[in-house]
């Protein structure tokens, strides 16, 4: 490949598929590979314009006819906590969270299996080796980092500053504005904890305390089960074809773009 095709991105379509968010629909998408030394500047820009990264591929919907799936980002210095997320971060007390290297473990793995064999048996990630995990984790021209979630153990924290057993992991790219969360799972034994809200509640924080402004979560798809819930996330901002449009705390969109 030449620094000219590695510098300048190209673009492609894939043939319809099966939407898995949606039933009857089908979807599209466009993606480019985020690769070489711009591949950074290309995430931030791509990010911003309501892309994806999936290990070197940056992506986004591109679907005939349908565009339920909705970029959103939260506004991290704005979130104020509801009674039921403060209710899910006590439940969490317990939970501490370190950000790594972006390392795959066996240990993560082990937990990686588990949720995708309890809560996505039918997904495309269903059939995902540790091979294919290590690769999901390692295969970044972008700045990424993983997050781990121990639950606390009070002996284990005093001799090293982390918790005991792993319990949630995050994979989070670093970006100019924001944190972006490419994937997250957790123990499925854990379910009772809501960790998945837990995860995105403490990437809010995290996001606060580095100076972020903002919060990437994918796309919000209404009425699917699976994405429906990032809509919670308020105040947020949702990309329009205008521009990110936000949505306030008590659920009214504003009209006018936000930069």
């Amino acid at each position: 490949m030449t620094q000219h095709s590695r510098d300048t991105p190209q673009f492609y379509l894939t043939a319809p598929s099966p939407c898995p968010y949606l039933a009857g629909r089908h979807e599209r998408k466009v993606f480019t590979h985020l690769v070489g030394d711009k591949a950074g500047d290309l995430n931030d820009l791509l990010t911003h314009g309501g892309f994806r990264r999936s290990q070197s591929i940056a992506y986004r919907p591109a679907c005939d006819q349908c565009r339920a799936c909705v970029s959103v980002r939260v506004i991290a210095n704005e979130f104020r906590p509801s009674r039921s997320f403060r209710k899910i971060m006590a439940r969490n007390a317990d939970i501490v969270g370190e950000q790594r290297s972006a390392v795959p473990t066996s240990e993560q793995y082990s937990i990686f299996r588990a949720y995708l064999d309890q809560r996505h048996r039918h997904g495309g990630m269903a059939d995902m080796t540790v091979l294919d995990y290590a690769m999901m984790v390692e295969d970044s021209h972008v700045e990424t980092r993983i997050i781990e979630y121990r639950r606390r153990d009070g002996d284990a924290v005093a001799a090293n500053g982390r918790g005991n057993d792993l319990v949630a992991v995050a994979l989070t790219d670093v970006l100019s504005d924001g944190l972006s969360m490419v994937y997250s799972f957790f123990e499925p034994s854990e379910e009772n904890r809501s960790l998945g809200t837990y995860m995105i509640l403490d990437h809010i924080n995290r996001a606060r305390r580095q100076g972020l402004p903002y919060v990437y979560l994918g796309y919000w798809i209404e009425g699917s089960k699976k994405m429906d819930y990032k809509g919670r996330f308020l105040p947020q901002q949702r990309l329009a074809p205008s521009g990110w449009m936000r949505v306030d705390a008590s659920g009214e969109t504003l009209t006018e773009p936000q930069d």
